[in-house]
């Protein structure tokens, strides 16, 4: 069995998942209306908040290390696929996919570029570009 990149922050992990699963197509599609109906749950689709089943689905997704080298730039933005199929209505004005730890970025040497959602988090900012990464806010 191979290994797994270990993620300390969730919405890190999320991030690049967006990139790995809907941008470059490396990991299974997920679907939350085809989840909903193979594990027999019902949601809110014009719910702002996140599905727990949704979540859940995510938080034990173990991502391949070797699908690390493919990441070379994370574009957070709220329209994001993965985003939408947590929390299908979500409109951007909170918190809840925020990036609050960036230690995660260790396991991915070739990450050049990253876009965040606006934290205000300066200091996070120039961590990333003293990694020499392009680091700027959406």
């Amino acid at each position: 069995m191979s290994q797994t990149i270990p993620f300390t922050d969730f919405n890190f992990k999320l991030a690049v998942v967006q990139e790995l699963m809907y941008n470059q197509e490396l990991l299974p599609k997920f679907d939350l209306r085809e989840y909903a109906a193979e594990k027999g749950f019902t949601y809110d689709a014009g719910s702002v908040e996140a599905v727990p089943e949704a979540t859940a689905y995510f938080e034990a997704l173990e991502v391949p290390a070797e699908l690390a080298e493919k990441i070379t730039e994370i574009e957070m933005d709220g329209g994001n696929e993965i985003y939408l199929e947590i929390a299908p209505n979500w409109d951007g004005e909170d918190s809840l996919f925020d990036v609050d730890e960036f230690a995660d970025v260790a396991h991915f040497p070739n990450l050049k570029s990253m876009t965040l959602l606006f934290t205000g988090n300066e200091e996070a900012l120039e961590s990333l570009r003293a990694r020499g990464i392009e680091a700027d806010w959406l």
